[in-house]
């Protein structure tokens, strides 16, 4: 599958090297081919490649948005047409002291979708740290896997993401529509304040249990 990320750091060059480690092509739709993010990403994952960002986005079958959230309206605005596209949201409204940046009035992954109506937004990959995406492997559990909850309007869209999530390890978990990207937001703040704050450590995932 042809993917273009726009946007790369930390934690989203982390997704995009695994994805590349599968066989995916994976595509940095980037304005400076130079900056530090792209060359840390590079150097990382050296199969990761580089484009201009027309360039990128065209040939692209699915879309991630790994800008900082507060970079979003630019960043799309830059991107030219991505009517159609699948837009996977991977970025996240924080605020002062790991609050909800929107102030719980609406969900990052509404405000993304008002920003490209005519594309097929779907919330995923963002309730873990970078570390659970450099590994997602917990031993010891049999079947189970880690859960990688998602959210969006378009039921086909959601169902690209989840087998893209199968391939990867994760179980996918559909919470319904986009609206409820608020509820996986909040996940993340939990996740930050758990493993950062509290002490906690990154060596932990949310999971699944069904009788």
């Amino acid at each position: 599958m042809n993917i273009a990320f726009i946007g790369i750091g930390q934690v989203r060059s982390a997704l995009a090297g695994q994805l590349v480690g599968l066989g995916h092509t994976v595509k940095i739709a980037a304005r400076d081919r130079n900056s530090d993010k792209v060359k840390a990403a590079l150097a990382k994952y050296p199969n990761l490649q580089v484009a201009a960002i027309s360039e990128a986005l065209a040939t692209a079958e699915i879309v991630f948005l790994a800008t900082p959230f507060s970079a979003n309206q630019t960043a799309l605005a830059e991107s030219g047409n991505l009517s159609g596209k699948i837009l996977v949201d991977c970025t996240n409204p924080v605020g002062a002291g790991f609050t909800h940046g929107l102030n719980n009035e609406q969900s990052g992954g509404e405000f993304v979708q008002n920003l490209v109506p005519n594309t097929k937004v779907v919330k995923a990959f963002t309730i873990y740290g970078f570390e659970n995406f450099e590994n997602n492997t917990y031993p010891g559990y049999g079947d189970l896997k880690p859960a990688m909850l998602i959210a969006g309007n378009d039921p086909d869209a959601k169902q690209v993401v989840a087998n893209l999530c199968i391939e990867m390890g994760w179980e996918p978990v559909d919470t319904g529509n986009l609206a409820m990207s608020l509820h996986l937001e909040h996940m993340t703040l939990l996740w930050i304040k758990m493993a950062r704050l509290q002490g906690l450590g990154s060596g932990f995932v949310w999971a699944k249990l069904q009788r």
